[in-house]
């Protein structure tokens, strides 16, 4: 698929109907769910689609394949070996298959999903803000050639963990609370190219590491760690990583020619309010990665197609469309992740014995049950039983 390339047959159009704030995947699943004729443009920091890479882009085969993606911007992985400092847990993979995505051509083929459809995607272009005049919104996008205002009827911000749009606005702020992550990228060698690899403890204590192959031949190998909890610096956590030997404990290959990946995700709890009047934030600008690993492709796909749906009722008319779709995202989002943001709490405050703890009872799981924990999808006897060994832990002052 070729490069995503900015809409330059027409000038920059004044009007719309939905102005769009972030080029990522929330951001394009809503143009991709608007109906065709709705004019839209996309306003994206980045001088192209899906680069640089933000994410390691791990997701789950039976969700790509339910989001429309293609098989080409799949890679399966077979086996899950997580390690903490002294235990280790196995797990081969014949029903939850994992995937890493192939980060850029999906991004592309997202943007690809509105090509034929009246959108303008407006590339190297700065968001500087927004004001209200009545029932219009008027935004501020600053490109190469200079400054222009923008009149749409919605705003969407799907700018990620920054909330550029709802913070002009003065509706929301960016999390205090974040994901921040370094990744290295190199060839594999003679890995496994369908082994992940999860590691916890001394090297990323408030949050975690991974070892990722993808279907290019390499290896994204990245550590992250959540600020405030950790005043650590995730490069400086890498490069006492690769000094310590857990490289070959692990049975990964040690770096030679490497390209350097940097993310940030919000690590806050889920709010369910999305809406505000003609304004609507999804995707990580809506705190819709999973809390436990934060994973948030496919929910900004999912959520951002819905959107996109349901932009087009409104502008038909249908009152009600944007509140149904901010209901159905709590619904499918708000009781699980709720749970999950108190288990990230307490993680990122366990010490290295806690996480061989951790390890011990993650070796006694099940395929299903572990992917839930993943995929943050906690049924009832779980939360209990976890909520009961967080309450005997305080009892016994170990967390």
């Amino acid at each position: 698929m070729p490069p995503a390339s900015p809409d330059a047959t027409r000038p920059p159009r004044p009007e719309c109907d939905v102005l769009i704030v972030g080029g990522g995947p929330a951001g394009l699943s809503v143009a991709a769910g608007l109906p065709p004729q709705v004019r839209c443009v996309i306003a994206h920091q980045d001088k192209a689609i899906g680069l640089p890479v933000r994410t390691s882009g791990v997701s789950w085969l039976s969700d790509a394949k339910a989001l429309g993606l293609p098989d080409h911007c799949l890679h399966p992985i077979h086996r899950t070996d997580i390690y903490s400092d002294n235990e280790s847990a196995h797990f081969e993979i014949r029903r939850r298959t994992v995937v890493a995505l192939d980060v850029t051509q999906t991004y592309r083929h997202l943007a690809s999903l509105s090509d034929g459809h009246d959108r303008q995607l407006l590339l190297a272009t700065k968001y500087l803000g927004s004001r209200q005049d009545g029932a219009r919104i008027i935004s501020r996008l600053r490109a190469k050639d200079g400054e222009r205002e923008v009149t749409s009827r919605y705003l969407v911000d799907a700018s990620g963990w920054h909330c550029a749009a709802l913070n002009a606005l003065g509706l929301a702020s960016p999390p205090e609370r974040r994901a921040v992550g370094i990744e290295y990228e190199y060839p594999l060698q003679g890995m496994d190219p369908h082994r992940v690899v999860l590691f916890f403890g001394r090297h990323a204590l408030s949050a975690y590491g991974w070892a990722l192959p993808t279907g290019q031949g390499t290896l994204r190998l990245g550590i992250g760690i959540i600020q405030p909890d950790s005043a650590e610096s995730p490069k400086a956590l890498m490069e006492g990583f690769l000094a310590s030997g857990e490289l070959e404990r692990m049975g990964l290959p040690r770096p030679t020619e490497m390209h350097v990946n940097a993310g940030i995700l919000p690590s806050a709890p889920y709010d369910p309010r999305l809406v505000f009047g003609p304004v609507v934030r999804v995707g990580d600008s809506a705190n819709m990665a999973t809390p436990t690993l934060g994973e948030g492709i496919r929910t900004a796909i999912a959520s951002g197609k819905a959107l996109g749906k349901a932009l087009g009722k409104a502008l038909d008319g249908d009152a009600a469309a944007l509140g149904k779709w901010e209901r159905d995202c709590a619904r499918r989002y708000a009781r699980n992740y709720r749970f999950g943001y108190l288990t990230n709490q307490r993680a990122a405050a366990y010490g290295p014995e806690d996480w061989d703890r951790a390890v011990r009872r993650i070796r006694r799981l099940g395929e299903d049950e572990l992917a839930a924990a993943f995929r943050s999808e906690f049924t009832l006897p779980m939360m209990a039983r976890t909520l009961a060994k967080s309450a005997w832990s305080k009892l016994a002052g170990r967390s």
